[in-house]
């Protein structure tokens, strides 16, 4: 569970405090004329005894409500987007009626029976002149019926496990100390400044709006990431290919280079083993062999010229024929 919903449990029970007002302040002035005889020191701890009592009661409600969506719900919303879904429905829900649609008064009604059904035991708890007794009332008056209550039950039922719903409902019941534990004068100040400002209605469009982020923010930024990692992909798919387009003719160049390069070697040692061939014979001849090699190539250069002669002499006497 993050720390923005323990605080939007806490905003939501402070603003709708003038609601507990309502629902809660006869309780509170007939808890206030059963401790007309003790003092004031007294007074004040056994104020906050029943505070106690009370945000136990919303706590444990709570932890009700997590382990029902955790045993029913979670099973059901595992490995899909479904417990955030519902946890925005839900704030969207929460916001709604905090903006003033009825749809929990026929829940209060239920509510109500269940109230009256625990007529006796709130009897027994008067005067609440000791602390078991004002921790009993407190823990009685969880029960009370109330819209706003039910509202943060939903949520505490779609928190993470059943101490986060637990959490959840005593940080809201927090939020509602203030306006029950303040003087008359502080109490009109507050129900003032709250109702002149719309600060409960601000407070539901708030929840809506955070409701619909809830919903909406991450299926967005889902579809854009899945959008830019086809075009990464496609992107990617077409630096391939063109690379291998560049690299065919490249491989083709570089096998024929190669096949050029190694005919060079080839033909450049053939000659050069050919040109030490020929050094080596030069070597190995004698002057007598040299000379007599020498004169050969003078007869056969003069026979040349004899034949080439005699060859322009028959040419000449054809033509003039």
């Amino acid at each position: 569970m993050t720390t923005a919903l323990l605080v939007a449990a806490l905003l939501m029970g402070f603003f709708g405090s003038p609601h507990c007002l309502g629902m809660c302040g006869g309780l509170v002035t007939a808890f206030g004329l059963s401790m007309k005889d003790v003092s004031p020191a007294k007074r004040r701890a056994l104020v906050a005894t029943y505070h106690l009592g009370r945000l136990s009661s919303y706590a444990l409600l709570g932890l009700v409500a997590g382990l029902i969506g955790t045993t029913v719900l979670e099973p059901l919303m595992r490995g899909n987007n479904m417990p955030r879904i519902l946890l925005g429905l839900v704030l969207v829900f929460v916001g709604v009626t905090m903006l003033g649609a009825p749809f929990l008064s026929k829940l209060e009604r239920y509510g109500m029976r269940f109230w009256q059904y625990l007529s006796p035991l709130r009897q027994k708890v008067f005067p609440l002149n000791t602390f078991p007794r004002a921790l009993s009332a407190g823990l009685l008056w969880g029960f009370l019926p109330c819209g706003l209550v039910y509202g943060a039950l939903l949520i505490a039922v779609v928190a993470h496990n059943p101490l986060s719903g637990a959490a959840l409902m005593f940080v809201f019941g927090l939020g509602t100390v203030p306006m029950l534990v303040a003087t008359h004068e502080t109490v009109g100040w507050l129900r003032n400044k709250i109702g002149r400002f719309r600060l409960r209605q601000m407070n539901g469009a708030l929840m809506v709006v955070s409701g619909m982020a809830i919903i909406v923010v991450p299926l967005v930024m889902a579809n854009m990431h899945s959008g830019h990692d086809m075009s990464t992909m496609h992107s990617d798919h077409m630096q391939m290919s063109d690379s291998q387009m560049m690299d065919m003719p490249m491989h083709g160049t570089m096998d024929g280079s190669m096949n050029n390069s190694s005919h060079s070697a080839t033909t450049t040692d053939t000659d050069t083993h050919d040109h030490h061939d020929m050094s080596q014979m030069n070597h190995d001849m004698t002057p007598a062999m040299a000379d007599t090699m020498d004169h050969s190539m003078h007869d056969m250069n003069n026979k040349s010229s004899e034949a080439d002669m005699k060859n322009n002499q028959d040419a000449m006497i054809e033509n003039a024929e």
